[in-house]
């Protein structure tokens, strides 16, 4: 058991450094005109800068890197990122040619945020918007591939733990039934108030450890079915970071 809690301690502390497929830290942007036009915008020659202060003196685009980028279609931008910088800004070109820059705001303590863009007629105006409870990042590709490969990842950590226990296959159902509700619970509920990506982490450890050893008493030990979270959980982490970055062209 004391080398059980050792594990977990360990991997509690470093799991956010290895990067994973839960949710990131992503800022959605909804644009208000305030001008006659409504141009749309042009994703290509569109960018997102993070900044150091709240002049921009210090500044660097968001850049291209894995998932991380700023994503935009003609009529809305959303991004994603590994970590934010606090203070950003954006530079949005438009269809019709001209290229707009906003105010610099920063950035939200919760992995997901919300901001709307109003379009002036010479610039842009970022302001925070109220938290959104919309499920919207669910209809995205990258949401049910990340799911897919964490539960495939996950399934296939399980069996190997329990072969080598030498328990039974049944349980891993629950193993793919805990998973899928702690990712819907991470995505769609604690990513609005959370800032760490490790809260989240400990959250799916803690609950599909408790989850699986509820749904078979008789089958597992709670001394075991927290050993096969720690070994799914840190299986689907740490491999999630190298097929999702590898993906990233294909997702989006």
């Amino acid at each position: 058991m004391k080398k059980l809690l050792m594990l977990s301690l360990f991997f509690c502390l470093f799991a956010p450094a290895w990067g994973n497929i839960s949710p990131k830290p992503e800022m959605e942007f909804s644009f208000i005109y305030q001008t006659a036009d409504k141009p749309a915008i042009d994703p290509q020659l569109s960018e997102q800068i993070q900044c150091q202060d709240n002049q921009c003196i210090e500044s660097k685009p968001l850049g291209v890197y894995g998932l991380q980028k700023l994503y935009c279609k003609a009529d809305g931008c959303f991004s994603i990122a590994y970590a934010y910088d606090p203070y950003q800004k954006l530079i949005i070109s438009f269809a019709d040619g001209t290229k707009k820059e906003s105010n610099v705001f920063a950035a939200p303590g919760t992995l997901r945020s919300h901001f709307n863009v109003y379009v002036n007629p010479t610039d842009l105006t970022v302001e925070i918007a109220p938290k959104s409870t919309d499920s919207r990042a669910w209809v995205r590709k990258d949401a049910w591939v990340s799911l897919a490969i964490i539960l495939l990842l996950e399934l296939f950590a399980a069996a190997a733990y329990l072969s080598y226990r030498e328990k039974s296959f049944t349980i891993l159902y629950s193993v793919g039934l805990a998973n899928l509700l702690t990712t819907a619970v991470s995505w769609l509920l604690l990513a609005l108030y959370v800032k760490e990506t490790a809260f989240l982490w400990i959250f799916c450890l803690v609950a599909e450890a408790l989850i699986i050893r509820l749904m078979n008493p008789r089958k597992i030990s709670f001394q075991d079915s927290a050993m096969l979270s720690l070994v799914t959980n840190v299986t689907s982490y740490s491999l999630g970071m190298i097929f999702s970055f590898l993906l990233a062209p294909l997702i989006f």
